[in-house]
């Protein structure tokens, strides 16, 4: 089965072929960064605009590097929430655009459960697996149910993945995500937009205990949920109080790189450490990452090394589907409509999607 997706929730235009739920014939994104870097952030305006101008060589390209044609297609996925109305309108008309006048079906995904089976398109199969044959997800039922860490800029949740389709939230944030914090951290000290991957990069320069920002909400009462709000303020009370605002990149001296490791470490414990807590109450042998943020290395080879530590299986996309792309919207899709969820061409672009 081949399934052409599409992702425009943000400031990347992707398209990807997708076959048989796992094989990535074609990924292809195009980023927007350089139109939104001397605003600070993203605009949502320039974002759409620019989603317009590329959607359509975009998805011609992805067409080509898989060398099918339109007629060989079975399914178009499109990515409907959340993420910025103006940007999911436009993936939204192209997917429905095409799924008419194809006559194939038309399958909107969740762009959050997208993320989570970024996972999907490189686990390994499990050989001798009784559950598992051809037409299933290269994860093998024995390893469901899992515990998934998701963190971009939008979101920070803990997630139960039961089943394919069937999720509980465990814990969420309750005021900045993640993601979010390490853009208002770099641009605080400088770094420019987007600071996360700048942050990520000094820290591997600093001292991560060099500086310590208290690690919040950490006792039982608070269960699963997150709060970088406070990390966030810390960060800037000490840049401020020590006058290192006029900081300007590539500068890394030593304060700057341990200010950036200090942070990073924080946020990665805090994340990492509320996460294996939830495996382990939950019985759950097996831990995912997904979102944005698992590109951080620092995430990633701190909830290696405290998996192994914890005898827990631990699953990480590879990089090129860590960040917003389409191929793992085609995975989701795939799965989807293996249970039957087809959408119609009433389905609206929703900006605050709920998993």
């Amino acid at each position: 089965m081949l399934i052409l997706a599409i992702e425009t929730s943000c400031d990347e235009t992707s398209a990807a072929v997708i076959k048989d739920g796992s094989e990535v014939l074609s990924n292809i994104v195009a980023t927007q960064t350089e139109f939104h870097q001397k605003y600070g952030g993203i605009v949502p305006e320039i974002a759409s605009r620019k989603h317009i101008e590329v959607i359509n060589p975009i998805i011609q390209d992805a067409l080509d590097t898989a060398k099918i044609e339109f007629k060989d297609l079975n399914a178009i996925a499109v990515t409907y929430g959340p993420g910025l109305v103006g940007s999911l309108l436009v993936g939204v008309c192209a997917a429905k655009a095409l799924a008419y006048a194809l006559r194939l079906p038309f399958i909107g995904v969740n762009h959050l459960e997208g993320h989570i089976y970024a996972n999907f398109l490189q686990a390994p199969r499990h050989q001798g697996t009784e559950a598992l044959s051809d037409s299933e997800c290269l994860l093998p039922k024995c390893l469901m149910p899992f515990i998934c860490l998701l963190v971009s800029g939008g979101h920070t949740m803990v997630i139960k993945v039961i089943d394919h389709g069937k999720y509980e939230t465990l814990g969420r944030t309750r005021d900045d995500a993640a993601g979010e914090a390490f853009d208002k951290v770099a641009r605080v000290l400088g770094l420019g937009y987007p600071g996360g991957p700048v942050v990520d990069q000094l820290a591997k320069d600093g001292n991560p205990k060099a500086i310590h920002f208290k690690r919040p909400m950490q006792e039982k009462e608070f269960g699963y949920d997150f709060s970088f709000s406070g990390i966030k303020t810390a960060v800037v009370n000490y840049v401020n109080k020590l006058s290192v605002v006029s900081c300007s990149p590539p500068m890394a001296d030593e304060l700057l790189v341990n200010i950036c490791a200090s942070f990073q470490q924080a946020v990665v414990e805090t994340l990492v450490e509320k996460t294996i807590r939830a495996a382990k109450e939950h019985g759950v042998k097996t831990v995912s990452l997904a979102g944005g943020v698992s590109a951080n290395s620092g995430l990633r080879s701190y909830l290696k090394k405290r998996g192994e530590e914890e005898g827990l299986e631990i699953m990480i996309p590879k990089m090129e589907y860590s960040t917003d792309n389409a191929a793992m919207i085609g995975c989701a899709a795939y799965y989807q409509y293996n249970r039957g969820q087809v959408s119609d061409f009433t389905l609206k672009p929703t900006a605050s999607l709920k998993l």
